[in-house]
């Protein structure tokens, strides 16, 4: 039997149930080549040996495959149109009890982020975000909340002194923020979608999915938001036939149901 990258593929969805035939495969080979490299195994079976054998070189590799780069208030311009614009409109639509849903959410900046933004339109105590990640040392990590100076800086510096605690070399975010979101494990290829979302987050994360992945997520985010919700894509993506999947472009990274 040929131990090649197609064995290995299956392999790795039967043990993670993460899909990589999903995935650019140029860029995830490479990366994962590279991955077996660093321990020294030879060849795609021996690395399936070690990673069913070797709980913690298991857990390395998902978080590898989830590439995990993250920051607060990512591109701050559009979380200012964010907070000027697509709040108040989301507020006026749906009421304050808005239900959002961070996906893809790796270390928890994101939908912490959202939960600072939304408090300077709702109390914090009606906010609720559902952050979910298929990586579960990630989620770890964002129930931690504690991260480096570089990830914090474009937090607008209100929210930084409100919000955050410096520990060390490090910054921990308040508990009254950390206890407005909800983490749970979510695989965006396979497992149901929440539904009835006023607002979808989703940035910086399809942009290492094929384009058929891409469509599929895309059409699964439409169904579950509700008619005139809002999806928040990331600077590096675009939506290509969003009309035809039941969009309407706001601009370059908001979409409306239509």
């Amino acid at each position: 039997m040929a131990y090649d990258y197609e064995y290995f593929k299956k392999e790795v969805f039967a043990l993670t149930k993460i899909d990589l035939n999903a995935y650019k495969e140029k860029q995830m080979k490479r990366r994962i080549d590279t991955l077996i490299g660093k321990h020294k195994v030879v060849g795609y079976e021996k690395f399936v040996a070690l990673l069913r054998d070797d709980k913690t070189v298991f857990e390395d590799f998902v978080n590898y495959l989830t590439i995990n780069v993250s920051e607060f208030y990512r591109n701050p311009e559009q979380w200012s149109l964010l907070d000027k614009q697509i709040i108040p409109e989301l507020v006026q639509k749906f009421g304050k009890n808005l239900k959002i849903w961070s996906a893809a959410c790796s270390t928890g900046d994101e939908p912490y982020s959202l939960v600072m933004a939304l408090s300077r339109h709702i109390p914090l105590n009606q906010i609720k975000i559902i952050a979910t990640d298929i990586d579960k040392q990630v989620i770890e990590k964002a129930k931690l909340g504690l991260y480096n100076e570089k990830s914090i800086v474009a937090v607008p510096d209100d929210l930084k002194k409100k919000y955050f605690t410096k520990v060390g070399p490090s910054y921990q975010i308040s508990d009254e923020i950390k206890s407005r979101v909800e983490f749970k494990q979510h695989n965006l290829l396979k497992d149901p979608y929440p539904d009835h979302c006023d607002m979808i987050v989703c940035r910086n994360v399809l942009i290492y999915f094929t384009e058929e992945a891409k469509d599929e997520v895309f059409v699964k985010f439409n169904a579950s938001l509700k008619k005139d919700g809002i999806l928040f894509i990331g600077s590096t993506e675009q939506i290509m036939n969003y009309k035809e999947i039941g969009y309407e472009r706001k601009n370059s990274f908001f979409y409306t149901k239509v």
